[in-house]
């Protein structure tokens, strides 16, 4: 488990879809140096789109940690559409909760790692959400990343490779509100 993060100098502010012009750069920044050891895969290298899909959403929620000016963690998602929740084909029986909410993406500037800022941006985009159930994907390569997750109350219900030339994700879903 991370540890508390005993950094008060931190300012978390909340952004919606009308914001992505002004905090686009700032999302594609703090991902480039979270992955930057990884930024030669191609899956990597679009994160810019997934940013625009994501931000696109009428309902899209994005929480970013500052350190003064700078940019330093990011968490967001959005609510899944009725009816398309994926994640029931992991799940026999489903819950009869069907209302997600779709925990897409964070990172965070690796200076900032293990400081207790994941959990806290986690928690500030969860927090007061009308859904009943939020999803994610965590990298299978990475288990204590899938841990980290399981402490703060989800479960692993399956496996998912959305895309060709993505790695093979571990489902993770949690009722909301977290513990």
């Amino acid at each position: 488990m991370e540890p508390s993060l005993n950094a008060p100098e931190l300012v978390v502010r909340r952004f919606t879809h009308k914001d992505l012009p002004q905090i686009r750069q700032a999302l594609i920044g703090i991902h480039r140096d979270a992955y930057a050891d990884a930024m030669d895969d191609e899956f990597n290298q679009r994160f810019p789109w997934f940013v625009d899909h994501w931000g696109g959403h009428p309902e899209f929620s994005c929480i970013i940690a500052f350190d003064g000016d700078e940019a330093v963690g990011f968490a967001y998602g959005a609510p899944a559409n009725p009816g398309r929740e994926w994640w029931r084909e992991h799940l026999d029986p489903v819950p009869e909760k069907s209302r997600t909410f779709s925990f897409s993406e964070m990172a965070v500037r690796t200076k900032w790692r293990k400081k207790g800022l994941a959990e806290r941006l986690t928690r500030a985009l969860l927090e007061g959400r009308d859904e009943d159930l939020v999803v994610l994907l965590a990298d299978t390569e990475h288990p204590r990343v899938q841990t980290l997750y399981e402490d703060w109350g989800f479960r692993k219900v399956g496996e998912r490779q959305p895309f060709p030339d993505s790695p093979v994700y571990a489902v993770m879903l949690a009722e909301l509100p977290l513990p």
